[in-house]
């Protein structure tokens, strides 16, 4: 399925999910979504606007090692930028409801 092509992130969030099959891999996504969340709260409490810049490194930065060095594949966020982004809260939101394992 890696190579088709997505009508809908309904179609594709199954795809998504088998592109993070190790807990590793899950658990470091975790990690920095929450670190984006954390800090976007920050910047908006504390109008810290500098602090912004933070996001994509904690987002990708995480999400790219877990690729790379956990799961050993290509980021989906290459091929499939938008529902990649809406895939990493997707699985944030199953992880913490406990739909997806950590």
């Amino acid at each position: 399925m890696a190579g088709a092509e997505y009508r809908s992130f309904r179609e594709f969030y199954p795809f998504y999910l088998t592109e993070h099959s190790k807990s590793g891999t899950r658990r470091l996504h975790f990690a920095g979504t929450l670190l984006v969340l954390l800090t976007l709260g920050y910047v908006l409490v504390a109008q810290q606007w500098r602090f912004l810049a933070m996001l994509p490194v904690f987002g990708y930065g995480f999400a790219w090692v877990a690729h790379f060095a956990v799961e050993r594949n290509r980021p989906a966020t290459f091929r499939y930028p938008l529902y990649s982004l809406a895939g990493d809260f997707r699985m944030f939101a199953d992880m913490l409801r406990g739909r997806v394992a950590f």
